[in-house]
């Protein structure tokens, strides 16, 4: 199934099968690619040379923490990925967790990994403003 045959489907049809199946596939490929990704990028950690001069040592130390913080991003994109793949052996993906109104075929295909409709996630992020401000 392709992105047009998704949307082109009635809103009746909503996380049927099809539309199940289309989102494990897309949920499994980005999970194995950022899986390689992090792999890399923990080979590229491991294979860091050590430096003498401390101008290098300071550089190095950077791009250390710079590539610690990637990988602590992509752990928590990789934590996503799983709990949507959980959500589907449930049969709750694509529902908002707040709400259990539809997230939405469109904004499912840009995040996959989402949990809150637009409007929850709207309301979400003004308490987290909210939060902030205090």
């Amino acid at each position: 199934m392709t992105e047009q045959d998704l949307l082109a489907q009635p809103p009746a049809d909503y996380m049927n099968e099809a539309q199940q199946g289309f989102f494990r596939e897309l949920l499994l490929i980005q999970r194995n690619e950022l899986q390689v990704r992090i792999d890399a990028e923990f080979m590229a950690l491991r294979e860091q040379e050590t430096n003498s001069d401390p101008a290098d040592v300071g550089s190095a130390e950077e791009q250390r923490q710079w590539q610690l913080r990637l990988l602590e991003r992509e752990k928590k994109l990789l934590d996503k990925i799983d709990d949507a793949l959980e959500l589907l052996v449930r049969g709750e993906y694509g529902w908002c967790r707040e709400t259990g109104e539809p997230i939405g075929l469109q904004r499912l295909l840009l995040r996959p990994t989402a949990t809150l409709c637009i409007e929850a996630k709207e309301r979400e992020e003004l308490r987290e403003r909210h939060k902030r401000a205090i």
